[in-house]
Order: structure tokens, then sequence, then C-alpha cells
């Protein structure tokens, strides 16, 4: 049973420009609740308590809003590494089983169910879909099994985009932490969690489970801000 999370929360966020140049993406509002509030919101009501976040830029901004019943780790140089960086720092620091999810991602508390109900122990939630670009962190599947994950994927050649929601076991967290430590110690601190996630799964096995349709958005640039709030956190309250 997962009960733990890590919500990787360190990055500068600049490409939402004027928005996030005094405060962190996570504590950008939707409407009535931060994204990170929504994220806690939808961990525990899956049951998971246990949350530590990974912070950064802003350090103490986001403790003071999250405040105390967390964890909190804080990654030094986070101007120059990456959520790869980040997640070390917490996998050196928290066993498995655990949920972990970047910090921007606004979804429905059912995608993480389904995932938690998934009977595959390492799994990391897909929207299945077409038409996708040079920005989405793309996904191949085979049956159910990942087979690549990467940005730079021939967008032909994807199945659908990593959602960034994912569950380990404890042995799967230890075969990452044991991926992500080897790549950290070849200096690729600057990277995306994925690289690790895509170097793991030909020898341990990740599973695809599907968002099914249900509505989620990764906020990266100011039109995923407005359509945010416009119209994916509206029809997750409206749909709860």
């Amino acid at each position: 049973m997962t009960t733990r999370a890590i919500i990787l929360a360190a990055g500068s966020s600049k490409r939402l420009g004027e928005l996030t140049g005094q405060s962190p993406k996570c504590l950008l509002k939707l409407n009535d609740a931060t994204i990170i509030d929504h994220q806690i919101a939808n961990l525990r009501a899956n049951g998971i308590t246990d949350i530590t976040i990974v912070t950064g830029f802003c350090d103490e901004m986001v403790r003071a809003h999250c405040g105390p019943g967390f964890g909190y780790i804080l990654n030094p140089i986070f101007d120059t590494t990456n959520s790869i960086y980040s997640l070390w720092l917490a996998l050196k620091e928290i066993p498995g089983p655990f949920v972990v999810m970047n910090s921007d991602v606004v979804f429905h508390p059912d995608i993480l169910k389904n995932l938690l109900a998934s009977p595959h122990s390492d799994a990391l939630t897909v929207s299945f879909q077409n038409g996708l670009g040079d920005e989405e962190m793309k996904v191949k599947v085979q049956g159910d099994r990942i087979m690549d994950i990467r940005k730079d994927m021939n967008p032909a050649d994807a199945d659908g985009e990593n959602v960034g929601v994912l569950k380990f076991s404890a042995a799967g967290s230890c075969g990452l932490f044991a991926k992500v430590a080897e790549l950290v110690s070849r200096g690729v601190v600057n990277a995306w969690a994925p690289r690790a996630f895509q170097e793991l799964c030909p020898a341990h096995p990740l599973y695809a489970v599907s968002t099914e349709g249900l509505p989620w958005i990764e906020i990266d640039f100011p039109e995923d801000l407005e359509r945010a709030r416009t119209e994916i956190y509206p029809r997750i309250v409206q749909g709860m």
C-alpha cells in the first residue's frame, strides 16, 4: 500500500515569466486553491498523508504556505540542476513505496486513484493521444509496458504523454534510486526526472496507466495556467 508521496517543487519556472518572478510555480492560484494545495488535497483524498516536498526556489515561501505536517528537502543548487537531482535528494531519504509527482500538474483525483488501484506495482500515468509536439514528454508503450520516455522522441512514434504522476513499490524505488544515483555520479544533474525512468524501464518493468480521458494539465507557460483556471480546474471541481 502506497502511503507516502514526494512532490518535486524546486524549480524557478522561468518559462512563466513574471508570474513566477517572486513566487514558485506551485503557489500559483487556480481559483480557491494553489496548485500544491490541489495536489495535497488529491493525495489526502486517496489516503496519502505522509508527504515530502522538495523545495529550492523560494524555499521559505513554500514552507510558510504549506506549514508543518510535511517533510521538506531543500535542493540548494536548484538553479543549476533539474528534477532528476531533486529526485535523487528525495530518494536518499525516503524509502519506497511512494508516489512521486511534479508540482506543476493539475489533475482529477481519480487519475491518482486509478494509478494506485493498478495491479502493476511500478507505473506512471499516461495521457494516450495523438498530435503531440516538441514540448511534451512523450511515451512509447507496448501492450501496457513503457518502452521509452523522452521529449525528443519523434511525435509520430509516441503513444501518449507522461502526466508526471508515478508510483513505485519498495523494489521499484530501490531500482530507481540505483539508476538515479548512477546518473548523478556521471554528472547528469540537469536533466528531467524521466531520464531516469527511461533508463530504468528496459531492465525493470514500468507500466502505463491511462488517464481515461479525465481532465489534467501540466503548467509550463502562461497559456497553460490560463487554460487550467478557465477550463481544466473547473471541470475537475465539477466532476468531483
